[in-house]
């Protein structure tokens, strides 16, 4: 009997002390949602808690410090990617992009986490097309974490989340690591790779990158050649011609087409031509803008037929773009010139007219006309050309960028503002 009442109690203990330890559980895990709402005075109480051997503490905690958001906040978040927990590492790298490129948490992936049994599930975004502006620096410390998170997270989805802000932050320390996680069985891992290589713009890359444009994973191969294109891989266009000549697949020939056309490579010219002619809207347009680049003489009258008997608006803005690389700078109500700038305002062709554009820019004669057309133009003009020139402008586009800061239209007026932080930052 006594041996019975002892152990009664020992029980009761056991029970009173494992209900007592779950309410301060439960204590510890309001404790970041009460911190939050101190604002920076705060971070060092939850950078503790980052520590605290309960997950869903350490979750609140890193939520906490999204929320705090200031520059305070980028120590612990940096801290918290080395979490084992792949919720905890996306979380803490869409904070840590939110701070340089606010209201990002809102569509990022931590947007669309869910738990259920101990799994994670989330969802990736097709659209992949932020980046922040040219001007703006992101702190090594968060490159090499993205980095490093990209390379060896605990989960798939948050390397591929950590490449894909890699790219958004254009994080050159980062480079190394994704290097590595192209390597990854993961198909998602490895497109984000790809994309961030093309938003961070480094051409070394460009050569390790190769052995994925063979791939047979459709959607990495075709991401590989745009890389290809983008990095200006001169030394790929024997693998990209043989990928176009024996592909079958419609999304991998344009591609392919897309980059050699990137390539202004006179070789390149034998391929191109054809196409001019061919069924396919994008590959006519790649193979004009391909002739444009190359700028020979004897293709201008090809290109001057195509530009009038296009029947597709974006492949004759391909066109049009081409025909004034090869030199035909008229400026007149139906020129080509002034074809590509009237595209600012058609929303469907906008963005294309602007990569053009940008491309134009860099010759001084024609930065002097988008000069003259950036004081006539209409609002979408003025804007569209205020991106190109903070691209590929000169001094002299920034004194033509001036008066347009105290336009009287407030959206003309705050691009002008940005244009010309952009283009301070470029100048020497």
């Amino acid at each position: 009997m006594t041996a019975f009442l002892a152990a009664w109690v020992l029980a009761c203990v056991c029970l009173s002390a494992q209900e007592t330890f779950s309410q301060d559980v439960k204590e510890r895990r309001r404790v970041p949602r009460t911190l939050a709402k101190q604002g920076s005075s705060a971070i060092p109480q939850l950078e503790k808690l980052l520590a605290d051997p309960d997950l869903e503490v350490r979750v609140e905690s890193v939520k906490a410090l999204v929320e705090i958001g200031t520059q305070h906040s980028l120590a612990p978040l940096v801290q918290a990617t080395r979490d084992a927990d792949p919720e905890i590492q996306i979380r803490a790298t869409d904070g840590l992009v939110n701070f340089y490129l606010p209201g990002y948490v809102r569509t990022g992936l931590s947007a669309t986490l869910r738990r259920a049994g101990g799994r994670l599930a989330a969802r990736f975004t097709d659209t992949n097309d932020q980046v922040i502006d040219p001007w703006m620096e992101i702190r090594p410390d968060v490159g090499a974490a993205l980095g490093r998170l990209a390379r060896g997270g605990s989960a798939p989805e948050s390397r591929a989340n950590a490449a894909r802000a890699a790219g958004i932050l254009r994080a050159r320390p980062a480079v190394p690591d994704l290097l590595e996680a192209i390597r990854s069985k993961d198909t998602q891992v490895i497109y984000e790779s790809l994309v961030a290589f093309q938003k961070i713009g480094d051409r070394s890359v460009a050569p390790r990158l190769e052995f994925l444009l063979r791939i047979s994973d459709e959607r990495i191969q075709v991401a590989a050649l745009e890389t290809a294109g983008l990095l200006y891989n001169l030394e790929a266009l024997p693998v990209l011609r043989s990928v176009l000549s024996r592909t079958n697949n419609r999304r991998v020939r344009r591609a392919a087409l897309t980059a050699i056309a990137m390539l202004p490579d006179p070789g390149n010219r034998p391929v191109l031509l054809p196409y001019l002619q061919d069924r396919d809207n994008e590959l006519r347009a790649a193979a004009a803008e391909g002739l444009g680049r190359i700028k020979d003489p004897s293709d201008v009258a090809a290109l001057e037929r195509r530009y009038e008997e296009e029947g597709n608006n974006l492949a004759r803005l391909s066109a049009a773009f081409a025909l004034v690389s090869c030199g035909k700078h008229e400026v007149s109500e139906f020129s080509p010139f002034q074809y590509v700038v009237n595209s600012l305002n058609n929303a469907s062709r906008a963005s294309a007219a602007r990569a053009l554009l940008t491309e134009l820019a860099r010759d001084a004669r024609l930065r002097g006309l988008l000069h003259q057309a950036l004081r006539q133009g209409t609002r979408d003009e003025k804007v569209g050309l205020l991106q190109v020139l903070a691209a590929s402008g000169d001094a002299e586009s920034l004194r033509a960028m001036e008066p347009l800061a105290r336009d009287p239209d407030l959206t003309v007026a705050s691009e002008a503002v940005r244009a010309m932080r952009a283009l301070r930052a470029r100048l020497p």
